[in-house]
């Protein structure tokens, strides 16, 4: 009798074992996937540099992972981003960035970013991009940038820009030739923000002009450089830096609606 009780004690042991490994599996098979994207771009002149802003990927970045969101950065030239010095300055630097600087494998990613030709929208949940002026000169004309953004939005995923990174989107078409934007709410960094900043030499253009010129419903926080994010369906923008984990938060309640 004690020996028939034995087998069926290991007998039910193994089964709890085995619908553990069942819960563990499928929750790893839920995990989201999110595709970061930054700059590869640093110099402006000799006396202007730039790249990304440290704190619109940080925010971003603490804020999904904690979330159990599985994270892969990419940037035009794979390899290192560069940072912006001043988004690491001691006046500017928030504790995100802090913690990116401290973080390995925060530092892992921004030191060996995939090569953003290589990746594929069908393999990712949603994609993110972070600012800095470094975006407004290596992507809006940045062929595999344009492709994958467009690929995202026909798999009907979400897409996500702060700040200065929405520059990403000037050149991005929909299949009937119109600018993607066109016709859609959206943010980023304001005339208001850049001239105040005195930082309008650092970025190749306006991004509230060209934001405009492309036919988009523009709009910003009453105050600047205060959290401020839309969604026009599936498509998020945030307006500053301030604005980033505001941004990441939408983007993960859209993946947790889908």
């Amino acid at each position: 009798m004690k020996t028939k009780i034995k087998y069926v004690t290991a007998f039910l042991a193994l089964i709890a074992l085995a619908f553990s490994s069942m819960t563990v599996s499928a929750q790893t098979q839920k995990a989201k996937k999110v595709l970061i994207v930054v700059t590869s771009f640093e110099t402006v002149s000799a006396d202007i540099k730039t790249g990304l802003w440290l704190e619109e990927f940080a925010a971003p970045y603490f804020y999904l992972i904690a979330h159990g969101v599985q994270v892969t950065v990419a940037s035009p030239k794979g390899g290192k981003t560069p940072i912006d010095p001043a988004s690491v300055s001691e006046q500017l630097i928030t504790p995100a960035a802090k913690k990116a600087l401290n973080d390995p494998e925060a530092q892992r990613w921004l030191n060996n970013t995939l090569k953003l030709n290589t990746v594929k929208a069908k393999d990712y949940d949603a994609v993110f991009y972070p600012g800095g002026h470094g975006p407004t000169w290596d992507m809006p004309d940045n062929a595999a940038s344009i492709a994958l953004i467009q690929s995202f939005v026909e798999q009907q995923k979400p897409t996500a820009f702060v700040c200065h990174s929405a520059a990403a989107l000037k050149n991005v078409k929909t299949k009937n030739g119109e600018y993607l934007i066109k016709g859609k709410t959206v943010t980023g960094y304001s005339n208001e923000e850049e001239s105040a900043g005195k930082t309008g030499e650092k970025g190749a253009f306006s991004l509230e002009d060209m934001l405009r010129e492309r036919g988009a419903n523009y709009q910003k926080a009453t105050e600047k450089w205060t959290p401020f994010a839309v969604q026009d369906g599936l498509l998020i923008t945030g307006e500053n830096p301030a604005s980033s984990e505001a941004t990441a938060e939408k983007l993960l309640a859209a993946l947790n609606s889908k």
